[in-house]
């Protein structure tokens, strides 16, 4: 304030005082008009001091995005500043409203993507998920995607940094084994210029393990389906044509041969329904399933469903079943990994033998296995040698392909329980001594 005063009022004040101490100016008169020079110049420096208070909070206050109040100013000459600074502080408040906007939409935009999407930084560390990616890596302590083990594979990392250092978009064709297979068609598309949180690439990652998985079952389908039809069908034509023909008017060959040609449907019928359950759960296995299951309820519901067979084949069923619950599962395809199972050992082991079927909880690690559910099958059948076990879950394997046939089986009940465990990130054990028996254990997660 005091140099405003000075500057203002300084030099007509030194001016009158010159003048009287020259004598050329009455004292008490000049003396007057010093203290009216001063006063002035203090009204006019403290009014010019305080519109340029305000103009400064104005201007800091549209800076910063916030309001300006409308107040006049104390000189009427700053009325236009402060007019500008209202204008700006207008313009810059709605150019930030729709910048929040459209960064709303663009996150709106990304959050409804089904594909995984990542916002890398140039640093390459992820600075954004969508939720699609979250639920395909899974998140970590922090709540953030955990993509680091995807992020290091050489083919991944190399489209990355060809599309930074490049400026181009990068496309690569990924396979990740674990925990299930996964064929996955990753998108690196660079930013220019980078997002305002210093995001600059794009990183898409399509999932083509269901389309894929279609096409191998598309020509699974036909080879395997031509291989396994080609017997049974081969039957019932030849025996259709001996019905037509030299057997045409023997009741008795008729009788037999319809026999035969009905077990040979049956067996075709089976094939087909096996080649297709298996199918559809390769296509989904790439997913973990959702809801729970009671294993022994299960349990018990296929074995009252096997009376049937039991009795057919005189073996007796020895249940131990405490309750355990399945999570997460799917309750059908757990269904069909006891009966296929319970099939296998009624069908291939001894005739008037036992089959105990179990399923207990494991509270505690136990072995390799962490805590979760325990279904086991065991029969006191002729067992299977070391060298076929680990080949028992491929497709059409068989250890004895004529005993197989004979007892109905297709060849694809344990393919379809490998898949199926699978599916359900669990555990299929085999172990087997000829002439003792063999058991088959399912782990799941669970409770």
């Amino acid at each position: 304030m005091l140099r405003a005063v000075t500057l203002v009022g300084g030099v007509p004040a030194a001016a009158l005082l010159v003048l009287m101490i020259a004598g050329w100016a009455e004292p008490l008169p000049a003396f007057l008009a010093i203290l009216a020079t001063l006063g002035a110049a203090y009204v006019f420096g403290r009014a010019w001091l305080g519109t340029l208070a305000g103009l400064e909070a104005d201007l800091r206050a549209a800076a910063e995005g916030k309001p300006v109040p409308p107040r006049p100013p104390l000189l009427p000459a700053a009325a236009r500043v402060a007019e500008s600074a209202a204008r700006l502080s207008r313009g810059l408040a709605e150019r930030e409203a729709l910048l929040r906007q459209l960064r709303r939409t663009d996150a709106a935009i990304i959050d409804a993507l089904p594909d995984p999407l990542l916002v890398l930084g140039e640093d390459r560390k992820v600075l954004r998920a969508n939720p699609a990616a979250r639920r395909f890596f899974g998140t970590g302590a922090d709540g953030v995607a955990d993509t680091a083990s995807v992020l290091r594979h050489p083919r991944i990392a190399a489209a990355v940094d060809d599309a930074l250092a490049e400026g181009e978009p990068q496309a690569a064709e990924v396979v990740l084994p674990l925990p299930v297979q996964q064929d996955l068609s990753i998108h690196a598309i660079p930013l220019d210029p980078p997002l305002s949180d210093g995001g600059c690439l794009l990183l898409v990652l399509a999932d083509r393990t269901q389309a894929r998985a279609a096409e191998r079952m598309r020509a699974d389908f036909v080879t395997n389906a031509s291989h396994e039809l080609r017997t049974p069908l081969a039957s019932i034509i030849g025996f259709v044509e001996t019905l037509r023909g030299p057997a045409k008017d023997d009741p008795e060959a008729g009788a037999s041969f319809l026999g035969i040609i009905a077990t040979q449907a049956e067996r075709m019928r089976r094939l087909v329904e096996d080649l297709l359950s298996l199918s559809r759960i390769e296509m989904a296995e790439h997913r973990a399933p959702a809801g729970e299951a009671r294993l022994d309820a299960l349990a018990r519901d296929e074995a009252a469903a096997m009376a049937p067979i039991l009795a057919d084949r005189n073996v007796n069923l020895a249940l131990e079943l405490t309750p355990a619950t399945a999570a997460p599962a799917d309750a059908g395809e757990l269904a069909q990994v006891i009966r296929n199972l319970l099939e296998n050992a009624v069908r291939h082991g001894r005739d008037g033998g036992t089959v105990r079927l179990s399923v207990r909880r494991l509270a505690a690690p136990e072995g390799a296995l962490a805590p979760g559910v325990m279904l086991s099958v065991s029969d006191d059948g002729p067992g299977i040698a070391r060298e076929h076990i680990p080949r028992l879950t491929e497709r059409f394997y068989r250890v004895d392909a004529g005993r197989s046939r004979n007892a109905g089986g297709t060849g694809l009940g344990l393919a379809i329980v490998k898949h199926i465990v699978g599916h359900h990130r669990g555990q299929l054990l085999i172990d087997s001594t000829v002439g003792q028996g063999t058991v088959m254990r399912v782990w799941l997660p669970g409770r």
